[in-house]
């Protein structure tokens, strides 16, 4: 008979024979390790790349079945692109990164990385050299900056893959993400294939329908006895959070499952172990929160073209997911006096009105809908795009303060003497007013750049963002892999913001600061993210091909999907 207990609030834990019999499983593994080699780490990751190929196709039909995507539906692209495309890229540039450590001892990285001005090192991470990112995303770089006072020889931390036989490999429990797909699966590849732990995630009960995928499809693992994966309620993961096994913990979330876990669920309690600083639990905890993700737009002379694009890609960044992302904008900044905010604004809404509701899969989204809008949605299941115009932090101080993890974006003007001091102002602003630390962008004339780089160099730097975007949505930041991701440097248990360490980081750099994408005000052909690409979904299969098997037939595919639908 299946076991249950009743925990201290009363809920009964389901299923807690599995969940002890996966710590078991896992603990008994450990005790028979003999190592976690490069090579080892190399065999594994090519083998999940062939595991990850076999069960793609079964990963996106359930993840649009849970989300009521049409299978026709130009939508469908985002699961694929979200999902597996996202974690094959992942292993191919792990895995880039793994066999040029073996060969020479470091990562081999795109360029020379530069010493800045203030003496910070700026690390290519992006285009990446193998899988042909210099022609599939022909405009776009980004960079690492790593914290300042960091020695030349000191670039790589490669200390987690100096295992020997007598080393026992950490436990870590993951808490995973409900939203996109890719996070959970990446979580565990950067805790097991980088940073040498063991694994045991716990499923998010709303994604929770992809456990048997993610068994096929990281099989290698299990069998290695270095992951396990469970499912369960909130009980499950407060039982396991506890548990004597589990050395360390990571979670995607919201900072409010944060601190139930970490300083307990109610209130007055947390907020005296906070002032204590008595956590509940004893043992490294990382994270990755949410944001209230920001987009400030440099005033200037922007051509329409540059209007259309800017304005859809706002859009994007909007409605991707049905806004359940941690980093879709939800706030955007302007100029007050800037002469094309009106005409840029009308675009954007009549972008939002041209792209189809999506279904409100993620619970309470109808109710947070209401609270931030202060509108009755007609139909709770299908929520409208909206953006509020000249929205005041003090007035609505919950638009800029509180993530609403709904398709809800304020826009706000600051008056500003020139476009210098408006882009000042804008960071400071973002920096005080707005919650998080996860990422931010910004839209900058070319001729800001031509004849104001040192001031947007400078902004850029003082941003307390982990990730920052020029011209482009930082959600590139996450899905290029190469590009550490993660909140600001800064953050502990007690003021965790949008959370502590990083994931991906597949070039192994030490104290990363922040990384920064670059790209221009346009791209063509039309970015695959965007809701008017006319063919995303076969880009998206395309570039799963490349990433598992890259050659240049398989690039010509790519290219091919793009121009004919």
């Amino acid at each position: 008979m299946e076991k249950t207990i009743l925990h201290q609030h009363g809920a009964s834990i389901p299923n807690q024979s599995d969940l002890d019999q996966a710590l078991d499983e896992l603990t008994k593994a450990n005790r028979a390790s003999v190592g976690f080699l490069v090579g080892q780490r190399i065999q594994l990751t090519e083998e999940c790349l062939q595991s990850l190929s076999a069960v793609a196709k079964e990963w996106v039909d359930l993840s649009c079945q849970a989300k009521r995507i049409p299978e026709a539906s130009a939508v469908r692209a985002e699961e694929v692109l979200a999902g597996p495309v996202s974690v094959a890229r992942f292993l191919q540039v792990l895995l880039i990164s793994l066999k040029a450590i073996q060969r020479s001892g470091t990562p081999r990285l795109p360029a020379s990385p530069t010493l800045s001005t203030e003496q910070q090192w700026r690390v290519p991470v992006f285009p990446t050299r193998g899988i042909y990112d210099a022609l599939v995303f022909a405009g776009l770089k980004a960079e690492a900056w790593l914290k300042s006072g960091v020695e030349s020889a000191s670039l790589f931390d490669l200390a987690h893959l100096k295992t020997d036989s007598s080393e026992s490999m950490p436990l870590t429990l993951v808490l995973g993400a409900g939203n996109v797909s890719a996070i959970p699966a990446t979580d565990v590849l950067t805790k097991i294939l980088q940073d040498g732990e063991r694994v045991l995630l716990k499923m998010n009960p709303v994604n929770a329908y992809l456990k048997p995928v993610f068994e096929q499809a990281f099989q290698p693992l299990i069998a290695a006895g270095l992951l396990r994966i469970v499912e369960g309620n909130a009980a499950a993961g407060e039982y396991l959070v506890s548990h004597s096994d589990i050395d360390r913990i990571h979670i995607t979330g919201s900072t409010q499952t944060h601190d139930a876990i970490v300083w307990g669920s109610d209130p007055a309690e947390r907020e005296s172990r906070k002032a204590k600083n008595q956590p509940l639990i004893n043992v490294p905890v990382t994270s990755e929160l949410g944001n209230v993700s920001p987009w400030i737009v440099v005033p200037g002379a922007y051509s329409e073209k540059q209007l259309q694009f800017q304005a859809e890609n706002i859009a994007a960044s909007i409605v991707n997911n049905a806004s359940f992302n941690c980093l879709a904008t939800k706030v955007v900044i302007t100029s007050a006096d800037w002469p094309q905010r009106d005409r840029f604004l009308a675009m954007i809404e009549s972008q939002l009105e041209q792209i189809p509701r999506r279904f409100a899969y993620y619970p309470g989204a109808a109710e947070r809908w209401e609270r931030f809008t202060g509108d009755v949605p007609e139909d709770k299941e299908y929520l409208p795009w909206k953006l509020i115009r000249n929205a005041d932090p003090r007035q609505s101080p919950h638009l800029f303060q509180e993530e609403s993890f709904v398709c809800v974006c304020a826009e706000t003007a600051l008056q500003a003497d020139s476009d210098v001091d408006f882009l000042e102002q804008a960071v400071a602003f973002v920096n005080q007013e707005v919650w998080g630390t996860l990422c931010a962008t910004i839209t900058v004339p070319d001729s800001f750049q031509k004849t104001d780089r040192k001031t947007l160099d400078g902004c850029i730097s003082r941003m307390q963002y982990g990730a920052v975007g020029i011209n482009h949505w930082p959600a590139l930041n996450y899905a290029f892999m190469s590009t550490p991701w993660g909140g600001a440097p800064g953050a502990d248990l007690t003021n965790v913001a949008s959370g502590i360490g990083n994931v991906h980081n597949t070039f192994f750099l030490s104290d990363v600061e922040k990384t920064v994408l670059y790209g221009p005000l346009t791209l063509f052909p039309k970015p695959v993210w965007f809701p008017s690409h006319p063919n995303p979904e076969a880009v998206g299969w395309g570039l799963m091909k490349l990433y598992t098997q890259p050659s240049l037939m398989n690039l010509v595919r790519v290219g091919l999907s793009v121009v004919f639908k």
